[in-house]
């Protein structure tokens, strides 16, 4: 089924009631996931690190950032056909983060589309410091191709607004997060070779940024996002709206009658969807962004919280929670991503899930703890043995069953080509070093580069990509 040609309120119609771990709220069931750019910190709860008001004021509004956010130290707001720096029209909404919201603009200056990012007034954006450092290293230029997967910040500005000082930042804009395009499916699959390509886009990417000496911090689907094509910049904001659907304003209420404060927009306005469904990506549409660089830091700093949804966080942040993160801290959820490129499902699921539950799925899939951890983990004798096996519940779902019912089965229902034997076994030799519970004992990203699966069957395809620019 094609999105193509349909309006924005049928194709709510037509989205499957599907639940994600990468889903965040309840508002991305029912409407067309929300765009993240190259900060949308979707996992956090509050937009700033003060405590914003969290009565709810308005009458809320589907797929809308929440209205009482726009407050002293919070989000500005904006409106379609708004002007900034003397060169950005607002022409429709990409998305938002707990610290920002993030436009789709028209550069008057240059002819072409952008993404202006404006960050909340008590928000400290230090990723545009990070995306500096790795898009423009002070040493000798490298030629590693996952440079060219970096948002390249074009421009900055400040907005002075009711609501306090704002930080803006420019990029290309890009279409949809993977994980949206999966939301945005009914099969939530990819091709085999644009998943293939895709994986190998990104263990480059995170293979440049570890040798920049950066961690990235927060890999998942809904940060990897699909680059929009040469000819998006032709589209006229008009054009656009005929294919893509024209802004939706919903009009903002205040709960008590009372008149909106200068800092609240009058209407909320819904995320434009410039997606398709997973399954329709092409190998030449499959170029690829790592985003959201929120979270990184540089190797030398001593960093131990992760903020990376649970379904992809390291163990090592539960069970040494006083050391420092690591490039292997990276290593863990790169190889959780993979999985879900080329899987329907996550390889750990949990929807809403807490700590105990992730690592009893941890377990199932992997066998037993390190011996500290495992003597440490209290929830332990309710789920386990001491020697690993399950207790008071089904049997576990192993490694295998696991690839047999999230990746070979799925794609055989709907009729799309299923891994050969050789490399489902490359994939799992490849995995499987990626996902050593001790962090010291996981694969660097120059190793898996070096694996069969990259070497064979994933960088070939994206060499295919490389080919047609």
């Amino acid at each position: 089924m094609t999105m193509k040609g349909l309006s924005l309120s049928s194709i709510r119609l037509l989205r499957p009631l599907t639940l994600s771990p990468h889903v965040i709220s309840p508002i991305h069931i029912t409407r067309m996931p929300t765009r993240r750019v190259f900060a949308s910190n979707a996992s956090r709860s509050t937009p700033t690190g003060g405590h914003p008001n969290s009565n709810v004021l308005y009458e809320p509004l589907e797929g809308v950032e929440r209205i009482e956010y726009y407050c002293p130290g919070g989000y500005h707001p904006i409106q379609i056909g708004d002007h900034f720096h003397g060169r950005y029209r607002i022409i429709h909404k990409l998305g938002h983060g707990s610290y920002s919201t993030i436009w789709l603009a028209r550069d008057e200056q240059d002819n072409k589309y952008v993404a202006v990012k404006v960050c909340t007034a008590d928000s400290n954006p230090k990723e545009a410091g990070v995306l500096a450092s790795l898009t423009h290293p002070h040493h000798v230029p490298t030629n590693n191709p996952g440079k060219k997967m970096l948002p390249l910040i074009l421009d900055k500005f400040t907005i002075h607004g009711p609501n306090g000082e704002h930080t803006c930042y420019v990029t290309s804009p890009a279409r949809a997060s993977l994980s949206d395009l999966k939301d945005g499916s009914w099969v939530r699959l990819f091709q085999i070779n644009v998943a293939r390509a895709l994986a190998a886009q990104l263990v480059l990417t995170v293979d440049y940024v570890h040798a920049q000496g950066f961690i990235h911090g927060d890999l998942h689907m809904g940060n990897v996002l699909l680059k929009t094509p040469p000819s998006f910049d032709q589209l006229s904001p008009e054009q656009l709206y005929e294919k893509y659907g024209a802004p939706e304003l919903d009009p903002v209420i205040h709960l008590d009658g009372k008149p909106l404060p200068p800092g609240v927009p009058s209407h909320g306005i819904a995320p434009i969807w410039l997606g398709e469904p997973s399954e329709k990506i092409t190998l030449p549409e499959a170029r690829i962004l790592l985003t959201d660089f929120g979270e990184a830091f540089a190797s030398k700093e001593a960093k131990s919280e992760s903020h990376t949804p649970l379904v992809s966080r390291p163990p090592e942040a539960r069970f040494e929670p006083n050391k420092p993160l690591s490039f292997s801290s990276d290593i863990w959820s790169l190889a959780c991503t993979i999985w879900t490129i080329i899987a329907q499902r996550p390889l750990f699921e949990g929807f809403l899930a807490t700590e105990d539950y992730m690592t009893r799925e941890h377990v199932d899939t992997l066998g037993i703890l390190p011996p500290e951890w495992w003597n440490r983990w209290n929830a332990r004798p309710e789920n386990f043995t001491e020697d690993g096996r399950p207790t008071k519940r089904n049997p576990y779902r192993s490694w295998d069953d696991r690839f047999e019912d999230s990746v070979q089965l799925p794609r055989q229902e709907v009729g799309m080509p299923l891994f050969d034997a050789e490399e489902r076994d490359a994939i799992f030799a490849m995995l499987r070093p990626m996902f050593a519970f001790r962090p010291e004992h996981r694969s660097t990203t120059k190793q898996i580069l070096e694996s069969k699966w990259m070497v064979k069957w994933a960088l070939p395809e994206y060499e295919k990509i490389r080919q047609g620019d």
